[in-house]
Formats: C-alpha cells, structure tokens, sequence
C-alpha cells in the first residue's frame, strides 16, 4: 500500500492573501488601505479569541509588505520572498512564540539584530504570537525599540487576552480587534472545502460543525476533518451530533417554541430526551440563548441584520417566532436564561435547575407585560371597540313611567324663593352606566390581557372624578 502523506485541513485552507480572509473585513480594509497609502505603522496589535486568523492574517500582512512582485496590494505567493514567509523559512521576518519565550534572554536577539538591514526584503518584520505571555521585564526591554524603531523594522503582535498587555505597549501600537466569525460565513467556507475535497455533506452537518466551532474557523476545519476520518466522504448531521454532543437545529427551534407558547410538557420532554442522549446540557443552555438574542434582532432590525448570526433556514424560523410573542417578553426571556446560564457554573443538578428555569422562562412569555397592560389601556380610552358600540345599541332602553291622569293629581304650586338654588348638574342614568361597564367588561382586548394573568379579575369599575 502506497503511503500518503495528509495535510490537516486548517493548513491546507489556510487563507494566503487577504481576500481569502473570512469574517475580518475591517481589519482587511484598513490594512489594503495602509498598503495603498504608504502609511505603514510601527507596530500592529492583534486581538481576539483563538482560531479567527490573527497569525494568518500577520504573515498575509508580511508577505504583502515584502512581496516582490506585488498584484496591488495582494502578495503573487509565487515569488522567493512569498514562499519562504508562508513556510517559515525567512531570514527577514522573524515568528516569536511568547508562550514558551517569554524572557528577556529571548527577545534580546530581536534588540540586538534591529539595526542589520533587511537581507532581501523590504523591511524586517518580527512576529510575536501570544505577546500577552511576555514578561514585564522583557516588555520593558523591547520598549525603546518599540517606540523608535529604524526605519526598516516592523512588529506585529498577536494576543488572545488583550487585557495583560501593558498599556505602554497598546499605546505604541494599532491596535485591531478581531470578531469572532459568524456562523454562517463559517457554514459557506466549510461548503467550499467540501466541494474541493469531494465531500457530500448536508448543510445541517456544516452548520452543527460551525455551531460548535463557536466562531472560529480553525476549530470548524478541524471539526470537519474529524469527521471525514470518522464518516468517509459522507457527513450527515446526525454524525456531526453524535461525535460532539451537540443538539440539532430543529430540535432546539421546538424548544424555543415550546417556551415561546408555554408548553410545559413540551419543555420537559426535550430535556429529558437531551439528557438521556447525554448532550451537553450547558451548551444547550448556551445555544438556546443564542436564538432568542436572534430572536430579539430579528424583532428590532428585521431578517436582513448585519448582526443576525443565521442561515437562511433560521431566519424562516425566526420570524415565524417574531409573530407570535411581543419583543417585551422575548427580552425577559432572555434575561431569565442568562441568569440560567450563570448559574449552571455552580449548580450540581444540572438538568433541574434546566427545567425549574425554562418553565418559569415559559411563564413569562405569556404572561403580559406592563407595557402591554398600558398600551392596551391607551388604546380603549383613545379608540372604543366598535364591540363595545354594538352592544351599547343592543340595550332596549326603559320602558317610561305611566303618566297619572290630569283629575287624580292635585297641581303643586311653585315655591316662591328669593334666591332660588342653582339646578343641580343631572345625574347620569343608572342605565347607561349599567351599560358602559357591561361594554368594558365584554370588550375583547381587555379579556384577552386579563386571560394571560393567572387569577386576575375585574372586583370594580370607578368612573374618574371630575
């Protein structure tokens, strides 16, 4: 049997220009532009979780700023200087890993070796990975070189904890916060690689996979990866939850709207089946809250959101959801799930503390809110129900009271007064009062509210005073 040798997907797709950059767009333009203009900085600082291109995205920098024959402001990838960045291999751009260099005997050689001048290249670039784990004191030696360095020189950092750098350091850099990469940019990448790999893999596989990725591209590839040595060139979405203990889409949707409605045998259900699957009932927690701030987005902004994180099949979800519950109760259902989430750190009953927080989460989403209350109020006092009119018109009036013949009632003079009181204002009829609460009580708006809070009654009606 012939050997082979395997490349792990994450290297093979690793992005080479910048316009195979995913899910960066502003970090890319602003560098395209700093190219084009000539207005190269220092030093770059690059901050953001793992997996989202910071180490890519500096060697793509390095390589356009020291190609030899430039397309634009795109490396050609062809050429001496390309291949040998992209392999490592560079005598002019240095990679520095701070994780295991950290001292000041390590960056002692980028001090000293700062005042040689590139040996074929533009400028000598030195990259630092994980510049966070650096020392005080080795900051402290790389400071003055930071600040004035020659001409020739360059430094770009890279950092998933931004907030132990010094700030002395960020001070004399640019620095570029890295987003974590949308869920359905990860889902049209792993398409892609699919395609050029053979792989017949269903789109709720991909999106499972980028699910669990948690915005990072990396994580996804290797996902993939796995799956292709565990499945062959097929990939179903079961495969992808059954290797990583995930939840499937449309099963975390039922939920949502199992809370959405308040259907407590439906919630119970899902988490008994969730559990006895052995998901990751913390994810699930986590994932359930991703949809309804979706939810929330989708209800503010509307399906085409640059903020929504979703494929085409969710937004259909989404807004079927956003239809049936006001944007109030959606936010207090999202804040009951955080504080669900939080919890789930210490609690040791997982999948109790699940349940108790989900029935009341679906308490509250149909449970009305003051504001419902009082926008509803607002409405009958400005607009009666045209119900309401139907059913005052309904009421026969009184029948009038028999009027005694002329002979069997003595006439009553006038009482002659000097200073007659005034005539009192008339008192409303006990009819037409009777007949204005009836119209409140049978209006449908009101009994509609009043449904939705568990034991709330009308006990009486007063008119404002005048």
């Amino acid at each position: 049997m012939a050997e082979t040798t395997h490349t792990a997907l994450p290297l093979k797709y690793r992005p080479m220009t910048f316009d195979d950059v995913v899910g960066q767009e502003h970090v890319v333009r602003t560098l395209r532009h700093a190219i084009e203009a000539g207005r190269i900085a220092n030093a770059y600082l690059f901050i953001g979780p793992r997996g989202i291109g910071k180490t890519t995205l500096s060697r793509i920098f390095a390589k356009a700023l020291n190609c030899q024959s430039p397309r634009g402001v795109e490396p050609c990838g062809e050429c001496v200087n390309c291949r040998e960045i992209a392999s490592g291999r560079s005598l002019d751009v240095t990679e520095l890993d701070a994780a295991s260099h950290n001292k000041v005997e390590d960056v002692k050689p980028i001090i000293e070796s700062v005042e040689f001048k590139p040996a074929s290249s533009r400028f000598k670039i030195y990259i630092i990975d994980e510049c966070h784990m650096l020392s005080n004191a080795a900051w402290n030696a790389l400071l003055k070189t930071l600040e004035e360095p020659p001409a020739h020189v360059r430094f770009i950092f890279a950092t998933t904890e931004g907030d132990k750098v010094l700030p002395t350091i960020v001070s004399r850099c640019q620095r570029f916060d890295l987003r974590r990469i949308q869920t359905n940019d990860i889902v049209a990448r792993l398409k892609h690689v699919c395609e050029k790999e053979g792989i017949s893999a269903e789109e709720d596989a991909l999106l499972a996979i980028a699910r669990g990725a948690e915005g990072g591209m990396r994580d996804a590839l290797s996902s993939l990866d796995q799956l292709i040595s565990f499945k062959g060139d097929k990939v179903t979405e079961e495969d992808a939850l059954g290797v990583f203990g995930l939840v499937s889409r449309t099963a975390l949707e039922d939920l949502a709207r199992a809370i959405l409605t308040g259907d407590t045998a439906a919630i119970l259900s899902s988490i008994e089946m969730f559990d006895s699957s052995g998901k990751n009932m913390r994810r699930i927690a986590g994932e359930l809250l991703q949809h309804f701030r979706n939810l929330v987005v989708v209800q503010a902004l509307g399906p085409n959101a640059k903020s929504l994180t979703a494929t085409p099949e969710q937004v259909k979800t989404l807004m079927e959801q956003a239809r049936q519950v006001d944007a109030g109760r959606v936010f207090r259902v999202c804040d009951q799930i955080a504080d669900m989430e939080d919890k789930l750190r210490y609690v040791l009953s997982v999948r109790t503390l699940i349940e108790m927080s989900l029935i009341r989460a679906s308490r509250i989403a149909t449970t009305a809110t003051i504001e419902e209350l009082m926008k509803a109020v607002e409405e009958l006092r400005a607009n009666p129900s045209s119900a309401a009119v139907k059913i005052a018109a309904q009421v026969p009036p009184p029948a009038p009271a028999p009027v005694p013949e002329p002979s069997a009632v003595a006439p009553r003079p006038e009482p002659v007064a000097a200073n007659r009181p005034s005539p009192e204002k008339p008192k409303p009829r006990p009819d037409v009062e009777l007949s204005r609460r009836k119209d409140i009580l049978d209006d449908p708006k009101l009994n509609s509210i009043l449904s939705s809070i568990p034991g709330a009654t009308i006990v009486d009606i007063k008119e404002p005073r005048k």
